[in-house]
């Protein structure tokens, strides 16, 4: 599927489908027809109006023609389908009132419009003057990627391939085409952004058995060889043991393959002394089965998700990299899968995290901790000047804020004030969740320096970031994004699949470095 412009252009008869916005504005009623009880109080019941913004006169005309279309009043989502005399067939979307259209009002609504038309139709048009939001440029940004990003689908292991008839969807506007040439340059870098979420969201898709840690490392490096100015390094067992990283190695103690750090560096051609550098690292976990402490069958069911915060992390990487952003990026994934084996570690282990530190292992299913406790430690030793970390960490996070939201905690106001600020620019859902020394205390273990749950079963997510946090070191700002809420299944969200990975945060990381 191709997104094309076609300015100057409101003929809709040789469209096959076209969706225009519908707004609504509150008038007052008209005076004369108030009850007396109204009069009394000297107030007019006020209405709804439906405003049709640059709708071409006879496609107004023909809708204003239809006897039910008065029963269509312009609420979000609501769809009201006609057809033209030519055949084209005209999608009414309600959008709302005009006065509290949002960015994320029109990407969730013109995705849903389009879920209705993407099975059946070769072309779809949308009609960018009559859903504007802002300006053209943010218009024509969020209409893409509402989109591209519904367009997903993940068939790869149906023996019968999904098969679209869609090819085009092009965007209309009365406007001169001598806007299109910088509306393409948006197109462009849009079209960077959704393909980069959707292959996040494949990969997080893929069964187990088809992609393993090893598979999962070459994936990565095969599609980031491809991306410009991008260095790629792969550390092993052998090469982990050499970094003294005892926590991640622990993890993969049980599994038949091996762990793998990959370390991705994006440098911009420019680097000055005021360039940035801010490191990602993601938890990879490609299977999670809660180790010797393992997690009940219902539990383990979709565990394969356990992967989308390294997914997260890369995709935002390489987005930030095609767009050739100023600020320096490290990208640090930390894969492998949490198995049973003989030598698979056992509860009360204690073991030795690449900083040094003591470790009792109290719950071998607090496994996402361990790995990201020694990656965040490693990738510190760069010296960047901030560290986010993105995992699928707690199911507390879910007790807490739902599937809906994002826990967001760190060590550095400053820097979760900005990342709570970027996720509300990218119209994603974050909250973030306190630290108190308390927690630091309850994670202290009596036989070695910490331990990797809390006594009690509470406040999992902040002890499982208060673990992480025992490997920053001091003064470097770091925020820790716990994805398990969100990671998957978002079936409020219409440019999101039903069932499956989400692709949610890469949109707020991605604003947070180019604004860093």
């Amino acid at each position: 599927m191709e997104i094309k412009l076609s300015f100057n252009d409101k003929n809709f008869q040789s469209r096959e489908v076209v969706i225009c916005g519908v707004f609504t504005k509150k008038i007052e009623a008209d005076k004369k027809k108030k009850s007396k009880d109204n009069e009394e109080k000297g107030q007019a019941k006020a209405k709804n109006e439906l405003v049709f913004s640059h709708w071409p006169k006879d496609v107004l005309v023909t809708f204003q023609n239809i006897k039910t279309s008065k029963n269509f009043k312009g609420h979000p989502g609501e769809l009201f389908t006609y057809n033209l005399a030519s055949g084209t067939t005209i999608v009414a979307l309600g959008l709302g009132d005009k006065s509290k259209h949002t960015s994320e009002t029109l990407r969730r609504e013109l995705a849903s419009a389009f879920n209705h038309h993407k099975r059946s139709a070769t072309e779809v048009a949308v009609d960018l003057d009559s859903v504007l939001c802002g300006s053209m440029e943010e218009t024509c940004q969020i209409a893409a990627e509402a989109i591209g990003l519904a367009n997903y689908v993940f068939d790869e292991h149906k023996s019968k391939k999904h098969e679209s008839p869609l090819k085009n969807v092009v965007f209309l506007s009365a406007q001169t085409k001598s806007k299109e040439k910088k509306l393409e340059e948006i197109l462009k870098a849009t079209k960077i952004k959704v393909d980069a979420i959707n292959l996040a969201r494949t990969w997080v898709n893929e069964p187990p058995n088809f992609l393993h840690s090893e598979d999962y490392a070459k994936r990565v490096k095969n599609d980031a060889s491809k991306v410009a100015g991008v260095k790629v390094k792969i550390l092993g067992k052998a090469e982990l043991k050499k970094e003294k990283m005892g926590m991640f190695l622990s993890v993969n103690a049980g599994s038949a393959f091996e762990p793998q750090l990959v370390h991705l560096t994006y440098t911009p051609k420019k680097v000055t002394s005021k360039t940035k550098h801010i490191a990602l690292v993601g938890k990879g976990l490609t299977f999670d089965t809660g180790g010797l402490s393992l997690k009940p069958a219902t539990s383990m069911m979709n565990m394969k998700f356990d992967m989308a915060g390294s997914a997260t992390v890369y995709a935002a990487f390489k987005i930030l990299a095609m767009l050739k952003a100023d600020v320096k990026v490290t990208c640090v994934l930390g894969i492998t899968d949490n198995a049973i084996g003989n030598l698979a570690t056992q509860p009360d282990s204690v073991v030795i995290a690449r900083n040094g530190k003591t470790v009792e292992i109290h719950n071998t299913d607090a496994e996402g901790r361990l790995v990201l406790g020694d990656c965040v430690n490693y990738v510190a030793d760069l010296k960047p000047d901030c560290i986010v970390d993105v995992a699928t960490l707690t199911g507390a996070v879910l007790v807490s804020l739902g599937h809906e939201c994002c826990g967001v905690l760190g060590n550095n106001q400053k820097m979760v004030d900005q990342v709570l600020k970027c996720a509300k620019a990218s119209d994603e859902y974050a909250w973030q969740l306190p630290i108190f020394p308390e927690h630091h205390q309850d994670i202290k273990s009596q036989v070695a320096d910490i331990k990797n749950i809390g006594s009690k079963g509470y406040a999992g997510t902040a002890k499982g970031a208060v673990f992480i946090e025992a490997f920053i070191p001091n003064e470097m700002p770091w925020v820790h994004l716990d994805i398990a809420g969100i990671g998957d299944s978002q079936t409020h969200l219409p440019y999101c699949p039903k069932h499956g990975a989400s692709g949610l945060m890469v949109r707020t990381l991605v604003e947070f470095a180019q604004n860093l």
